[in-house]
Order: structure tokens, then sequence, then C-alpha cells
């Protein structure tokens, strides 16, 4: 579990593995490796995955193909920046929002607006999870919790502001640039409740 609030930017070292297979991730890191033990769980873009080996200065992560296939991690080459949040503990503050770290679908920067004091980023999204978007609701992209500003009939909206943008790689997204999106849970559970 996480909250969507990311630590620092980690850098891609190493890859083993194939595009369409598993993948082994070896990321340059510092503040994650703080309390970081092997077996626990780190959200990497927004994808939870499993500490697997630790080094000084680095760790590695493992993606099987069903994760390879649902997310981004198969476009990843050495030299790529990522998102970087161990897993939250009871004793947090939640400054963001109850983040999973399981990755609904892709998505695709349509449009990224300079305004005077933010950035506006328009994401498109599969047709089918337009439903649980809501304004000012929250949603999860490359694992930084955001508040969606505006709905659109197959987009969304979100302000980042200049903290968010200077630490977290939304400063390397472009036009057309993919992403990994995770729709708030709450709306998931309250669907599968009303389906009763």
């Amino acid at each position: 579990m996480f909250t969507g609030i990311v630590e620092e930017i980690g850098t891609i070292d190493e890859l083993k593995g194939s595009r369409n297979g598993a993948r082994r991730f070896y990321i340059k890191c510092r503040v994650v490796l703080e309390d970081l033990k092997i077996g626990d769980s780190l959200a990497v873009n927004g994808v939870c995955l499993t500490v697997v080996e630790k080094s000084k200065g680095s760790i590695s992560v493992e993606a099987v193909e069903e994760t390879i296939k649902k997310t981004t991690l198969g476009s990843y080459k050495p030299g790529d920046s990522l998102n970087l949040e161990r897993a939250v503990r009871l004793t947090d503050r939640l400054g963001g929002h109850i983040v999973q770290g399981h990755v609904d679908a892709t998505g695709k920067v349509v449009s990224i607006d300079r305004l005077p004091m933010s950035r506006m980023y328009r994401f498109k999204i599969p047709r089918g999870l337009m439903k649980y978007i809501i304004p000012v609701g929250s949603i999860a992209v490359n694992g930084v919790s955001l508040t969606v500003a505006e709905k659109l009939s197959e987009s969304f909206r979100v302000a980042v502001i200049p903290h968010t943008f200077d630490n977290t790689c939304f400063k390397f997204l472009r036009v057309g640039s993919e992403v990994n999106i995770e729709i708030d849970m709450i709306a998931k559970y309250v669907e599968s409740i009303m389906k009763k």
C-alpha cells in the first residue's frame, strides 16, 4: 500500500530479460535505500514490485510477464528515470490517497499546457475506465497521487504544481508519452458492491 507521494527519482542502471518477458531492473537510488529490505514492496512508476536485491546505491526488482503486459515497464531502457516510493507505514501521514500499485491500464499524454503557477496535463485512457473518473477525485499517474481537475469524454486533466513537477518524472513526460494509470480503489469497490 502506498500514498502516491514520490520519495525520489531513481535511474535504471541495468536491465535483464526481454521487453515482452520477465525483466529485472537494477535501479540507482539513495533515499529509499535507508530502511528498505529484500522482500519489501516498492512502487516503481506506480507499479508495486518486490525488492529482490540490495547493494550500496542501488536495488533490483523483478516484473513478471503479466506486469510487463499491463504496464509501461516493458518500454523502459537503461538511463530512464522512475518515480520511487516505499510502502506506507501505519504511523505515516496519508498525504496523497490510498494507492495499491496495481495498475489498471496505461494512458497517453495528449497535451501539456504551461500556466503561470502550474502545468496542466491531459491524459487519454481506455474508455471503460472513464466511469471511475470524477472531478476533484483522486487518481494515480505513474504512481503520483493527483486530483482530477477536469473530466472530458475520453480523457481527463490534472494540474501539476511546481514541487510535484520538480520532484517526480512528470518533468520528463512529453505529448505521446505512455503512463501507468491506477483508478481510485474506492470507486471500484463501490461499483462491485452495487452490482450485487
